[in-house]
């Protein structure tokens, strides 16, 4: 419930200078762009504290003393209606000066803040109050804002962190003090591990904000200039070539900025992820456990809209490269066996693969991804019977198929389902896990397929089911390389990693305890570093024992990466090629060709605990 957060792009747009406001000088215009960006998302904001109070009433209504929630409850209304009031008056005076824009950003600070310190109260009028559902919903609650208010306040780090340090100072301090509770102060410290990460993720996230806002009016002001000089001197054709350079590098931003965003923004969700499951080990209460489960939803859509916005601009920009080669269908559809059979399982499909024996002439890496996203939204979409991918002759080519037996598109909905933002609507309600995204899944597969020069057509009856069919080029079968096979795992990996030693290096603190509590509780005696300098340390004293799996961050300190430790830690080792898995934050790819030649698995964070379970189940090759 990220209640104060907008779509990047539209406090981007926000932040084009008004027709009136171009006469200004640049500083001023700069601080006005800022202004009015806070005022675009207003409305998001609103709709987020209003449901965040709304689930405030409901969840302690019946546990707290009825003053006290109707005066939490009259005091927030009292700022939402002035919040309300400040932005109906920016839209009906959207040419103001920057004098008059900086002005009202005064109060509007003011009632932020006032904002902040009512979700303070509401802790410690509320905490301590029903079942460990309650807490933990408290908590949920009031932390989704500060992540929230991360994109709001970019741009003013002296409001975010006045803002930040009002919801979450009273709130640690609370916890810390109840000593009622036998966890009250590790608690209190993870919630100041996030306190720390959310601060740092805010000032990345400003200083991209602030470039892409920059390079954008600066693009702005190089049109304006064309449009006024324009003529066939060379004096204007200078300036078009300028503006044009101007807006590469304003899209080259856009692309760095999703980038950036969605790598520090998966930092603090991969941690929640993990923490949630430590909170599930500890607790036997099915409440808490439901809870887990729906936090670990919730990550995991975040983690694709990431994936979403930042594949759409990859392709926008010609930042995708298309690099034929022979792709072995075997293999391809191993590693989406690997990936989607343990997400099938769970909701009772079957998941099948038909005609592995072909070879394909294509991009391995734009296929695979294409698949992915189609088999994704097949099982997201199947309540019974089963997904299969198919390979099979026709015509010269191969045709590559993904059926499912899910809802189906209706006949209405299927010549639009290929275009961005649209979302086919069912003729039944859908169930909470068929996540409504932004609805750009099948425009980056259409997108992907053009770059192949595979053409993509799609089949389906609602209620019955859908197939999506793509056509590649027959590759022929490269040589066998002489790599040596692993045992794969021919189930999941059982309820212990009992005797098994596990090595992490990871720096971001909260991440890497995470992952310790998660590995313990697994049943695993886990080694932990923060950087490559500690685990050389480590490696010069005598070991007790060879660690069975390397389970590293790919950007550390100092410039260092995973690839680094691993070396270092193979080295050590040489006669055993020791399991590796490597976690990163950016989604922009290139990892691909390292993987292979260091010889370790990717994942993507964040990682939800079945995910990374499943992978250590087949690195480990557990039976």
């Amino acid at each position: 419930m990220a209640a104060d957060t907008a779509p990047t792009t539209g406090a981007t747009e926000a932040a084009a200078p008004a027709p009136a406001a171009l006469t200004q000088p640049p500083r001023q215009r700069g601080d006005a762009d800022h202004i009015r960006a806070l005022y675009v998302q207003t409305p998001a904001t609103l709709t987020g504290n209003g449901i965040g109070m709304a689930l405030m009433a409901l969840i302690f209504g019946s546990l707290a003393p009825m003053a006290h929630v109707l005066a939490w409850l009259g005091v927030g209304l009292t700022l939402w209606l002035l919040r309300l009031a400040h932005y109906v008056r920016f839209r009906r005076q959207p040419d103001a000066h920057s004098d008059q824009l900086r002005a009202w950003r005064t109060s509007w600070k003011a009632l932020v803040l006032a904002q902040g310190a009512l979700w303070a109260v509401a802790v410690w009028l509320f905490w301590g109050l029903g079942t460990p559902y309650h807490t933990v919903s408290l908590i949920l609650i009031v932390y989704s804002y500060c992540l929230g208010s991360v994109q709001l306040l970019a741009t003013q780090s002296r409001v975010f962190l006045a803002f930040i340090s009002l919801v979450l100072t009273p709130t640690i301090v609370r916890i810390a003090s109840d000593t009622s509770q036998p966890w009250h102060l590790q608690l209190a410290f993870i919630l100041t591990l996030l306190f720390c990460l959310t601060v740092l993720m805010a000032r990345t996230y400003g200083s991209a904000l602030g470039q892409a806002i920059s390079l954008k009016r600066r693009t702005d002001e190089l049109a304006g200039k064309l449009r006024v000089e324009m003529s066939v001197s060379e004096e204007a054709r200078r300036a078009a070539e300028d503006a044009r350079r101007a807006a590469e590098a304003a899209n080259r931003a856009k692309t760095q900025f999703f980038a950036a965003a969605s790598h520090d923004l998966r930092q603090p969700l991969h941690a929640m992820g993990l923490f949630a499951e430590a909170l599930r080990q500890k607790s036997r209460d099915p409440e808490v456990a439901s809870l887990v489960n729906s936090i670990n939803e919730s990550v995991d859509a975040l983690e694709g809209l990431f994936g979403e916005l930042l594949d759409i601009t990859r392709i926008d920009t010609g930042g995708v490269d298309v690099n034929p080669a022979p792709v072995r269908m075997r293999d391809l559809f191993a590693r989406l066996r690997l990936h989607f059979e343990p997400t099938a399982f769970e909701k009772g499909l079957m998941l099948s693969f038909h005609g592995e024996q072909h070879v394909a002439h294509t991009d391995p890496v734009l296929l695979e991804r294409v698949l992915r996203n189609l088999v994704s939204n097949a099982i997201r979409y199947s309540d019974d019977g089963g997904v299969l991918v198919s390979c099979r002759p026709r015509q010269g080519k191969l045709l590559v198929q993904v059926w499912d037996s899910g809802i189906g598109i209706s006949e209405a909905n299927l010549p639009r389902i290929f275009d961005e933002f649209f979302q086919a609507q069912s003729n039944r309600p859908l169930e909470a896990h068929h996540r409504k995204g932004l609805g750009l899944g099948l425009a980056i597969v259409k997108r992907l397929a053009a770059l192949m020069a595979a053409p993509i057509s799609v089949r389906s009856r609602a209620g019955h089911g859908t197939v999506f069919s793509l056509e590649v080029p027959v590759g022929k079968a490269p040589r066998p390389t002489e790599t040596g096979q692993r045992g794969a795992s021919k189930a999941a990996l059982g309820l212990t990693l009992q005797g098994r030693q596990i090595l992490v290096v990871e720096d971001e603190m909260a991440v890497r305890e995470g992952l310790v509590v998660v590995l313990k509780a697994w049943g695993a005696s886990v080694l932990s570093f923060d950087t490559v300098e500690a685990v050389e340390q480590w490696l010069v004293q005598p070991a007790d024992a060879v660690p069975d799996l390397l389970l590293v961050d790919y950007r550390l300190p100092q410039g260092r990466t995973g690839i680094d430790a691993l070396r270092l830690v193979r080295a050590r080792w040489p006669g055993r090629l020791l399991p590796a898995i490597v976690i990163t934050g950016s989604s922009l790819g290139g990892h691909e060709d390292e993987a292979v030649s260091h010889d370790y698995h990717l994942l993507i964070k964040p990682v939800l605990p079945n995910k990374l379970r499943a992978m250590i189940a087949f690195k480990l090759g557990v039976r």
